[in-house]
């Protein structure tokens, strides 16, 4: 995270004009690959010009206020993509509180009174689906017109290709719900990661001999039910893992919670966060017929995550090698 980024929720908190501002606006929701290239191309802009990379981006969803019915399943939490922004190197992160006020400004209002008046933008970086304004009437075409008449620099990001699939938090959303999350890895540009405090378990899992760390997810979109290849840290520590991601259906569970069991982890941590980073989807949840069955599929579990690991640190001493000879 980057220690100088300025992070403001309302405009009224910029009281001075700032250099050579250059801007992207939107609601970053997974700070993926494509919203990391306009990040990107923000940075590179303000350096040029000696002025400052900023991102104005809205809390709430814009969706949560104007149609709740279809406000989609937030890949990260406000905490999540506020330091994924500061880490992406930006000057400043303005959060704004999104409410019906906001969501009344015609396109031409949000330009000429937000980015121009209030800002004092000098160029706008947005990708090429970008909406603004009342009902989302304005597009990039209306904003390089209106943009133009100020003296705004307009640029407009094509959209990130992997593997023949553009990247969009909608896929990407698409993708943990099915369990694919090392796909999903792909167009997030690292793991997919769920975040809660450690809470205290019914101590099933001690009793079958493979203790966990339980928590409630803090994010909304979930990946589906199953046990994954994790990796969890804890603070700045970080330790490989198996996790279950599901209701325990064969003790006939209800809520759902997500338990991991760090590999070669002998420690009582009874309080505090913790963030758990799906790598891979090993299986489905299932209910066993007693806790003897399922206590040896957990070991097969943690034997496939075992090599998971080990297949992995093999791979990168690989890629270190190659990388020696090369230079």
């Amino acid at each position: 995270m980057s220690p100088a980024t300025r992070v403001c929720r309302s405009l009224d908190e910029l009281r001075d004009r700032l250099p050579g501002l250059v801007l992207t606006v939107g609601n970053f929701d997974g700070v993926h690959l494509g919203h990391r290239r306009i990040l990107e191309t923000v940075i590179a802009a303000a350096r040029a010009r000696r002025g400052t990379a900023a991102a104005l981006t809205f809390e709430p969803h814009p969706a949560r206020i104007l149609h709740p019915e279809r406000a989609p399943q937030r890949l990260t939490t406000p905490e999540q993509k506020l330091a994924l922004l500061e880490a992406a190197g930006l000057d400043l992160v303005v959060v704004l509180p999104f409410n019906l006020e906001l969501s009344q400004l015609t396109p031409r209002q949000f330009v000429e009174e937000m980015l121009h008046r209030r800002l004092a933008t000098q160029q706008l970086c947005v990708g090429e689906n970008f909406r603004f304004g009342h009902k989302q009437a304005g597009d990039v075409a209306l904003l390089k017109e209106l943009a133009a008449a100020l003296g705004v620099a307009v640029e407009v990001i094509a959209p990130v290709v992997v593997r023949g699939q553009t990247v969009s938090s909608s896929l990407v959303r698409k993708l943990i719900a099915s369990g694919g999350v090392d796909k999903a890895a792909r167009f997030l540009g690292r793991p997919f990661a769920l975040t809660g405090k450690v809470e205290p378990g019914a101590g099933r899992a001690r009793a079958l001999g493979f203790p966990t760390l339980n928590t409630q997810p803090e994010q909304e979109c979930l990946p589906a039910r199953g046990v994954y290849v994790t990796e969890v840290a804890l603070g700045a520590r970080l330790f490989s893992a198996a996790t279950n991601v599901g209701v325990r259906p064969t003790f006939d569970g209800q809520s759902l919670t997500v338990e991991s069991h760090l590999l070669d982890f002998e420690e009582t941590v009874a309080a505090g966060r913790l963030e758990v980073r799906l790598l891979e989807h090993l299986r489905e949840e299932k209910k066993f017929d007693s806790p003897e069955a399922l206590r040896a599929q957990i070991a097969r579990d943690l034997d496939r995550a075992r090599r998971y690991f080990a297949q992995r640190a093999q791979s990168d001493a690989q890629k270190q090698k190659k990388l020696e000879a090369a230079g």
